[in-house]
Parts: structure tokens; sequence; C-alpha cells
């Protein structure tokens, strides 16, 4: 029997994603300066390239301040379009080939190789599997292959640009301990700096802090720091059709043709099941809209999108599948909005033409929907508070074909 503590998992990581993209899709950018991100003033940097990383840009800083650092810096426009396709291409090719993955962002994956040692050699099979993505998709990835999610993601790092690493069994504690506290995946900037004053500035020294100390400072975190530092991780590898939807449906009282409540309906669903999704870090991948008529015929519609979680972004994509879906003179029932392709991430790395204010704006409204429920803050399209809402009675005259 394997135990937790005999597994092999690894976990890939493609360099750069949306500059390698960029730099597949035209050659010329390889080996410059490249921001990806918008153009004007207000915008900021959602990638950057290893050669812009040498100026000390970084992702989320402003697009202003990058280009003061290097005026000579490529800018490009996102494209989520091609970086969500490439993202499903490089999917499917694990799926193929791997027993059990997990997709844990749009870039990212973790496998679960555990007992293939019998067979071929985790190390050898990982390393033709990388072989195989760069091959067939044209995109740098690094791996690193480790007995837990934990240890694999710090080796990938440390294998990146374009490389592979592999932790024994045994080894991970001594492999992690001369690395800054800021190499342990979770800890910020101000975990880190509650830390360093308190004189922990490397893993080796937070691995021999007291647990109980630990807690005393860092609260329930403080057990799971510990853990980490100790190169500990039981955490296993969600396979991936196993990734759930997040999805909402309403079942009107009374049969309607009334266009504007069904809107305001659709967009009431939408921001609810996207507030959901950046509450999980989630971006949806694909969106389905549902409905049923007074006849109970139910018909569905679905779209696969860029990834996302906004949602400006999403109501269109709703409202145009609706428009696509209602083809019938007959009254509704019911009307559900579904987003499923889930993988983890946020709404940032998809504003490329968004200024900060925009992502302040969305950090914002979710922080007045944590405090006050998703619902008190609401798009002013006729939608008013459950307690207040009253649906429309049925119509005796069916409305003409709708036309959007």
């Amino acid at each position: 029997m394997i135990t937790l503590q005999q597994r092999a998992i690894a976990h890939f990581d493609l360099d750069c994603f949306f500059v390698s993209v960029e730099c597949l899709h035209d050659s010329q950018l390889k080996g410059k300066p490249l921001l990806i991100g918008g153009s004007s003033d207000r915008a900021v940097v959602a990638a950057c390239s290893y050669e812009a990383r040498r100026y000390g840009i970084h992702s989320a800083m402003p697009m202003k301040t990058a280009l003061r650092l290097c005026p000579h810096a490529i800018v490009r426009s996102g494209d989520m379009d091609r970086y969500s396709e490439k993202s499903r291409e490089v999917t499917s090719i694990i799926a193929d080939k791997a027993p059990l993955y997990e997709k844990s962002s749009i870039d990212e994956f973790y496998l679960d190789l555990s007992g293939m040692d019998k067979f071929f050699g985790s190390l050898k099979w990982t390393s033709e599997l990388r072989k195989a993505i760069i091959k067939e998709s044209g995109l740098p990835i690094s791996f690193g292959l480790a007995s837990n999610k934990l240890v694999s993601k710090v080796a990938t790092d440390e294998a990146k640009p374009n490389g592979q690493l592999e932790i024994p069994f045994g080894a991970e504690k001594n492999f992690l301990a001369p690395m800054p506290i800021e190499k342990i995946p979770m800890v910020g900037k101000e975990t880190a700096a509650q830390l360093r004053r308190r004189g922990v500035e490397t893993v080796k020294i937070l691995s021999e802090v007291p647990p109980s100390l630990l807690e005393a400072w860092m609260g329930k975190n403080g057990i799971s720091l510990w853990r980490k530092a100790n190169g500990i991780d039981d955490s296993p590898v969600v396979p991936y059709y196993e990734q759930k939807s997040i999805s909402t449906e309403s079942t009107f009282p009374a049969d309607t043709i009334d266009m504007e409540f069904l809107h305001a309906e659709l967009v009431r669903m939408t921001e609810k099941i996207a507030f959901e999704l950046r509450q999980q870090n989630k971006l949806t991948g694909c969106v389905t809209v549902k409905i049923r008529y007074s006849d109970f015929e139910t018909v569905t519609k679905q779209m696969t999108i860029p990834y996302s979680c906004s949602d400006h972004v999403l109501l269109e994509k709703v409202k145009d599948l609706f428009k696509k879906l209602y083809d019938r003179r007959l009254l509704v029932r019911l009307i559900g909005v579904r987003f499923s392709h889930l993988v983890q991430g946020n709404y940032q790395i998809n504003l490329f033409d968004d200024s900060q204010e925009m992502i302040s704006l969305y950090q914002a409204i979710d922080h007045i929907k944590n405090r006050f429920g998703w619902d008190m803050l609401l798009k002013g399209t006729n939608v008013v508070p459950p307690d207040k809402r009253k649906y429309p009675a049925p119509k005796k005259d069916i409305m003409p074909y709708y036309k959007g």
C-alpha cells in the first residue's frame, strides 16, 4: 500500500505563460523586454518577460512605472482567447497521458504519479511528458517532482526557466531549509514581515520554532506554517474532472415573458455566482444558460470562453447565450446560469485593458458584499433586493419573437 509519505507528485508550470504565448505568436518578441497589459497611463502589468524583470518590473505594477524603469520595453495588450486556447491544448496533452491530474490554474498542474516507479520510473515518465508538451504546444514548461504538492511546487520555482528538478523522498526538509521564508507558498508580504520582525528569516529557522509559539503568533495559520517549513503536506491531487461547477437557477411563482424582468434576473444570478467564483479564487472557462418553458420543455446552451470571473465579461456571455437560446414564443417558468471548467486564478489576469481603478473597484465591491451580503450591491438594471422583488403576473397575449 502506498502511504502519503511515499507519494510521487509532479508540479508543472508553464513558464511566463502569457509572454510565452505572445512569443510563440510573434517570434520577434523572443529575448526582448515584453510587458503584457494595457497601454494607458492607468493600466497595470498583467505579465512580463524575464528580460523585463531584470529592470525591477513585476506583475500588478502600474504600466506607467514599468515603462519608466524600461522605456524600450514592448507592450502587448492581452489576448485571453489565445491564452485560454493554449491552456486547454496543454490540458489535453496532460489528460491523454497522466493517470491523475489536477489543473490548479490556467498554467499550473499537479500530477499524482504514485506507484509508477514500479513500471517506468516517475522522473523518466515526467521528463518525457515535459518534452511532449514542449514539442506539441511550442511552449516552455518546468516541473518539480517530490513526495507532496508543497515541495514539488517550490522545486518547480527553483527549476525555472524551462527546467526540471526532483527532490528525493526524505530530502524535503533539507531542500527547503536554506530558502527565505517568502519561498513558502502563501507566505505573503504581511506574514513575512511579522516573522522577520521576530528574527525568522529562513525556512530552517521557521521549522525550528515550536508549533505552539507559532500558533500564538499567527493563530491557526501558525501550525500550517510549521508543517510547510518542515516539508509536510498531505493534501491530495484533486482530479480535474471532479472540479465542481457553480450554478444558480430561479423558478418563478408565475410563468412570464417579461423580458425586462428576465434580463434583470440574469444579471442578478450572474453577479451572485461570479462573486462566488472570486470568493473561491477561481475562474470559469464555460458558461451555460438554462431555460424551462411553461410546457416544462427545458433547453440549455453553453459556450467555452476565455477564463474569467469578472461580472462585466460574464454578463455579456450570459446575455448572448440567452438571446440565442430563447427561440420560442412561450412563457418562461425557470432560468438558470452555470459556470464550469473551473480553475484557480483571480480576475486581475484578464483585465489587460482595464485600469488600476477597475481592479480597485472590484476589490471594493467584493469587500462590501463580504461584509453585508452579495445582494446588497447590485447593478442598476431594475434589480431589487429579494425581499422586495415582485414577480410579474402571467400575460395572456404572447410577445412577438425576441430580437434582442
